[in-house]
C-alpha cells in the first residue's frame, strides 16, 4: 500500500508543478510577489496531496520564534519536504538554492523572478560576493532567507561538517539566525521513491545570540540543530512527546 501511495504522490507532484509552473507564467510580467503567491499556493497543493494520500501530517513547534521581518532561517535538510515547508510557514520566504536550479525550464525562470538566491558551490569568492549582496536585498525588503546549512539532504543520524553560507549571510546582516530542527527523513527519506505514513516533526528554536563569531556561531548552529534532531528521533521512536516543547 506505501509504494502505491507513494506512487499517486510523484504523479500527483509532477502534475501539480507541471499545470502550476504553466499557469504561473504569466507573472513573469508581473512584480516578484505575485510570483511568489505562486510559490505559496504550489507548496500547499503539494502538502495537501502529501496529507490525502500519504498520510503525512506536519506538526510545528516555537513558530513565535519566527520573526515577521528579516531572517535567516538556517534549517536541517534531510527530505524533499524541507524544500517545500518553508513556502508555506514564512510570511515571504528566499530560499538559498544551487545556481544549476535556475537553469532550468520555467522552475528556473520562475524561481529566479520570485528572488530565490543561487549559489554557484564551484564559483569562488565571485560566486559567494554574488550570494551576498542577493542576500542583504532580501533582507532589506523583510524577506526570511531559508538556506541548509548542510548543503545536501542527510540521512536519518548521517551527521556532515555545516557549509559556511550561512555564516557569511549572518554576518552580512543584523537578521536573526533561527535554527531549526526536522525529522522529516524519517519518513521521507533522500532520492526516496517512497514515502511512509506519519507526522513529521519541525522544531523552530529560538535564534541564536546576536554577533557570535563565525566559528561560534557555525559551532552553536551545529550543536543545537543536531541534538535536536536526535531528540525528535528519540521521541517518535517512543512516543514519549516533550510537553515542555513549544
Amino acid at each position: 500500500m506505501t509504494a502505491l501511495r507513494s506512487a499517486l504522490f510523484n504523479a500527483a507532484f509532477f502534475a501539480i508543478t507541471a499545470v502550476v509552473a504553466t499557469l504561473a507564467l504569466p507573472t513573469l510580467l508581473m512584480p516578484p510577489r505575485a510570483m511568489r503567491w505562486v510559490t505559496r499556493v504550489w507548496a500547499r497543493l503539494v502538502l495537501g496531496a502529501l496529507r490525502a494520500i500519504c498520510g503525512v501530517r506536519v506538526e510545528v513547534r516555537g513558530r513565535q520564534h519566527i520573526p515577521d521581518g528579516a531572517a535567516v532561517v538556517a534549517s536541517k535538510h534531510q527530505s524533499a519536504f524541507d524544500t517545500v515547508i518553508w513556502l508555506s510557514l514564512l510570511p515571504d520566504t528566499a530560499y538559498v538554492m544551487k545556481r544549476e536550479l535556475l537553469a532550468l525550464p520555467l522552475f528556473g525562470w520562475e524561481a529566479r523572478h520570485a528572488g530565490m538566491i543561487p549559489v554557484d558551490r564551484a564559483g569562488g569568492g565571485t560566486a559567494l560576493r554574488a550570494m551576498l549582496r542577493a542576500a542583504r536585498a532580501a533582507l532589506e525588503e523583510g524577506r526570511q532567507i531559508v538556506i541548509f546549512p548542510e548543503g545536501t539532504r542527510t540521512l536519518p543520524g548521517e551527521r556532515v561538517p555545516y557549509q559556511p553560507g550561512v555564516v557569511a549571510i549572518a554576518g552580512a546582516s543584523d537578521a536573526p539566525v533561527i535554527p531549526v530542527a526536522t525529522d522529516s527523513g524519517r519518513l521521507w527519506r533522500r532520492r526516496a521513491f517512497l514515502v511512509r505514513p506519519g507526522v513529521i516533526r519541525i522544531s523552530i528554536l529560538p535564534p541564536l545570540p546576536r554577533g557570535l563569531p563565525r566559528a561560534r556561531l557555525i559551532e552553536a548552529l551545529e550543536t543545537v540543530i543536531e541534538a535536536e534532531t536526535a531528540r525528535l528521533y528519540a521521541e517518535a521512536a517512543t512516543g514519549n512527546v516533550d510537553k515542555s516543547v513549544s
